[in-house]
């Protein structure tokens, strides 16, 4: 992402194209096209929306042989934890706790999960 620029939320078509970008490399509209997931927009449907990531500052391109191939400039664990730190805020009062007892609440987590990341935790604190 350039520096500077204000953060942007991302949509679910433009989180489509960054996933594809992250997980693939490089890629032409036509191969985003294959790639994604039925029912499939049109061609141009996913050039606007690469051409829009790159005005965010999330994508760029270079110039082959008169077309352009696209890659993700965002790094995809930065764009995680910025995202995850947005939702706790803006959903969470920014509590953390109150993420992870909704989790726990709606069944979306395990006891023996919650186990894992508290020895993650205790693990972290031995090192």
């Amino acid at each position: 992402m350039k520096a500077g620029r204000k953060k942007q939320i991302l949509t679910q078509k433009e989180a489509v194209i960054m996933q594809m970008l992250w997980e693939h490399g490089a890629l032409f509209v036509r191969e985003m096209l294959e790639l994604y997931p039925e029912p499939k927009p049109h061609f141009n449907t996913i050039a606007t929306t690469v051409r829009i990531l790159e005005g965010k500052g999330y994508v760029s391109h270079e110039v082959l042989g008169g077309t352009h191939r696209f890659f993700a400039v965002a790094d995809k664990n930065e764009f995680r934890t910025r995202s995850l730190a947005d939702v706790i805020r803006d959903y969470f009062g920014n509590s953390y706790k109150s993420a992870v007892s909704a989790l726990a609440e709606e069944e979306k987590i395990s006891v023996d999960e919650l186990k894992e990341i508290i020895a993650m935790i205790e693990g972290k604190d031995k090192k």
